[in-house]
């Protein structure tokens, strides 16, 4: 019998996400203080969070494997959360036109059956066209991406935004890199493909 996996996240994206390797799995809060530590770049913040994550769902879980992801969008050097209303949300719409902008996606396994744990970070580029007012406007109110960092949804409507992507797995920039995922976990003995 497999043992189980825990996704340590309640983010429907990345639910729908792991939900593409036909594994059973539950989902786990982990309630990690994501608060940015001072002089932490990016990829120092989502690899922590991502191991933070998943420790917490080991610790609850016994005999599991357990999954944490965080996920940070950086546009000029600078970490930009979720933007959480339209105004934010034009205005960082506004600024990368023409533009693009970097996530760093950490992605951490914690194996209980190994005692392995497993922690990496990816880079994926989204390259934007030259967006006018009235174009970010209207995307804005058709999608209302308020929850999501870069003020976009690349699995809807957000797509048209952009003139190129530039990453290993598209499945990143939504927040879950699914065929790193896979790697580690065939790595610690978990095969998704053995059923």
């Amino acid at each position: 019998m497999k043992p189980k996996l825990i996704l340590a996240s309640t983010s429907p994206f990345r639910k729908r996400i792991l939900e593409k390797l036909n594994c059973p799995f539950d989902t786990f809060n982990p309630k990690v203080d994501e608060t940015e530590r001072p002089n932490e770049t990016a990829e120092m913040l989502v690899s922590r969070l991502a191991l933070e994550k998943a420790q917490a769902a080991s610790r609850k879980y016994s005999n599991s494997i357990s999954i944490g992801s965080d996920q940070v969008c950086v546009i000029n050097n600078k970490i930009i959360g979720k933007p959480g209303n339209f105004e934010t949300a034009f205005a960082q719409l506004s600024a990368v036109s023409a533009q693009n902008i970097t996530f760093y996606t950490g992605l951490s396994v914690v194996n209980q059956y190994t005692g392995r744990t497993d922690t990496i970070v990816e880079r994926f580029i989204v390259h934007f066209r030259t967006l006018t007012a009235k174009q970010i406007r209207y995307y804005l109110e058709t999608e209302k991406p308020y929850n999501c960092a870069g003020s976009f949804m690349c699995e809807g409507l957000g797509i048209a935004l952009f003139s190129k992507l530039e990453g290993k797995d598209p499945n990143t920039l939504i927040g879950l890199p699914l065929i790193s995922l896979v790697e580690i976990l065939q790595k610690q003995g978990y095969d998704v493909l053995e059923g």
